[in-house]
Formats: structure tokens, C-alpha cells, sequence
């Protein structure tokens, strides 16, 4: 099969684009590197079934060219990371909607599969545990630009649905729930990178707020996992699914896990949100996903612990 990926060059592009290259299938991988990295991608390029292109997906003309090429395109590309999403929204905004646009109307005139990958960030202030699909989403103020990301996403959502509405164009969106691994850089202000680093450094263990708020996180291998077998899904198309790890884990929690498994010295110390961020955010306190429908659809089930994901994160660091 002759693949497109978008943001390829990504922590879970790369890892998508390795798995499809091992199972035979040609990978076309666009990406500008402006948050993905060469190093990520640079050891496939001597494999004749993986071609680069270094250039953004704004490219109306060029995306048609390579949409055009392949079978099947996992949409990837987006911003990356709260820090991002707070310091340059209009930037976030612009990349996410614009881009998204550019791939499903190429997709539209050429009748390719596309599997968009949202976030459980659309969820926004919903209080309803664990998020299920089909419940309505809270978000916050326009004002507040920590919003702007979950609300592109939903405009993605909505944009690839209409889609399927006017023309069954054949999309899935799949909201990811923080998803971790080798590669993942803790520089746009992802968690657990940041906590091991800091672990393995010495340094202290930054928790943002009182720690008492939860996330859950898949290993990346399982993301990816589920990403090949739902592009592969006819009864997904048309419908937005959940991917992620249930095992929910507080900010406090998570660091003490952090200084077990590196066998730290460092101190865990909390800092305001106000002092962490700039003016403009605001949290949600737990973040569980509900993957009934992906068992069902996929039989997913994650393999991967949060120890084997803290081993893993730092074997990369």
C-alpha cells in the first residue's frame, strides 16, 4: 500500500512511519520540521519504500501531487504541546484548520481514505468520567487561548464529518489521549519527558498546581498499533473513536513513579500555574478515556504500562 503521512517527522509519525515500512508498505512522509525532527526520520531514507518531503501541508498544490500518489493518508500534522498552543495561537489555529482543509479536499477529489488524529483536549472542561464520543464537549472562554487548540481540533472533526456527510469521503478521527514513548521531547511542555529529565539530572521534579490533577498515557507503540488497524476498519469510517491507556494517574502520582523507577535524589516541588504559564491558561483536572468503541471495533487493548513507558522514556534521554 503506498501511504502519505503528514508530520511524519514527529514523535508518533516516526514511529507509524517505521511500523508501516515493516510491514512492505511504500511511506511518503511530509513534514516542515518546524516541531518534527530530521534525526526522527533521517535512518529511513535509505530505505527505497520511504520518501521526505520537506515542506508544510499549506501547500494546496503540492499536497494534491502527493495525495494524489497514495492510497491512504494519516493526517498528523498540527501544533504540538501546551507551550505552543499558549505562546503562538494564531499559529496553532492557522496550522490545524488550514492544514486540515488542504488534506481533506485533496482527499476529497481523489476519494482517499483519511484517519485525522484529534485529541482528548476536545473534551475541554467536561466533567462526565471516563470521555465518551457521543458526550457533548465544554470548552472554555475564547478569551482564554489555552482553548484554541481543543477548538481547531473540533473544527477538524466537524470539517472531516461534513465531509463524510456531502460525499462519504472515507475519514476517521481518532482522538488520542497523551500518548508517550522514545522520541517525545518534553520541550513543548509535554509531562513525563520533562519529569524524567529532570529526575535523571538531579534536578527538582516541576508539578504544576497542586499535582492532584490525572492524566492517562498510552505508549506510543499502542497508539500506532491502533492507528494501522483502524485505517484498515470500513466500520470506523465516518466515526470519531478514543485511543488511550485507562490508567489514570495524578501529577503527584507520577512523579514519585519518575523518582522510583530512576532511582532519584531530586525533590518534587510544586509551582503555580500562574508562575509556569503565561496569562492565558487554564486546566482540566482529569482526563480519562472511555475505549469501549475502539475494543469493539479494533479489539484494542493497551499492552504497555506506565513503568514500561518511564523505562522507555528514559532509554531515549
Amino acid at each position: 500500500m503506498k501511504v502519505l503521512i503528514t508530520g511524519g517527522a514527529g514523535f508518533i509519525g516516526s514511529h507509524l512511519c517505521e511500523k508501516l515500512i515493516a510491514q512492505g508498505d511504500r511511506v511518503t512522509v511530509i513534514d516542515d520540521l518546524s516541531t518534527g525532527k530530521y534525526e526522527n526520520i533521517g535512518h529511513l531514507e535509505r530505505n527505497g519504500n520511504f520518501r521526505l518531503v520537506i515542506d508544510t501541508i499549506l501547500n494546496a498544490p503540492l499536497m494534491e501531487e502527493l495525495v494524489k500518489e497514495v492510497d491512504v493518508v494519516y493526517h498528523l500534522a498540527s501544533a504540538v504541546g501546551v507551550n505552543l498552543i499558549i505562546e503562538q495561537p494564531v499559529k496553532t489555529i492557522e496550522t490545524i484548520m488550514g492544514g486540515t482543509d488542504v488534506v481533506l479536499s485533496a482527499a476529497r477529489r481523489y476519494r482517499r481514505r483519511v484517519l485525522i488524529t484529534s485529541t482528548s483536549e476536545v473534551y475541554g472542561k467536561g466533567i462526565k468520567v471516563p470521555f465518551s464520543e457521543d458526550d457533548d464537549t465544554v470548552q472554555g472562554a475564547t478569551s482564554i487561548r489555552r482553548w484554541a487548540y481543543a477548538n481547531a481540533k473540533a473544527m477538524d472533526e466537524f470539517l472531516a464529518f461534513a465531509h463524510w456527510h456531502e460525499t462519504r469521503l472515507p475519514v476517521i478521527c481518532v482522538r488520542l489521549f497523551n500518548t508517550v514513548g522514545p522520541r517525545q521531547t518534553g520541550q513543548y511542555g509535554m509531562v513525563v519527558p520533562r519529569f524524567v529529565r529532570q529526575a535523571m539530572k538531579g534536578e527538582p521534579i516541576t508539578v504544576f498546581g497542586d499535582g492532584e490533577q490525572s492524566r492517562c498515557f498510552c505508549h506510543v507503540y499502542d497508539a500506532v498499533e491502533a492507528l494501522i488497524k483502524l485505517m484498515a476498519c470500513d466500520e470506523v469510517l465516518g466515526k470519531v473513536v478514543n485511543v488511550g491507556n485507562p490508567e489514570e494517574v495524578t501529577m503527584n502520582q507520577l512523579a514519585q513513579r519518575v523518582k522510583e523507577v530512576t532511582g532519584s535524589a531530586s525533590e518534587i516541588r510544586h509551582i503555580p500555574y500562574e508562575v509556569a504559564y503565561a496569562e492565558g491558561f487554564e486546566d482540566m483536572r482529569r482526563r480519562v478515556p472511555d475505549i469501549t468503541r475502539v475494543k469493539g471495533l479494533i479489539g484494542f487493548e493497551p499492552q504497555r504500562s506506565l513503568d514500561v513507558i518511564l523505562r522507555d522514556v528514559m532509554a531515549g534521554v
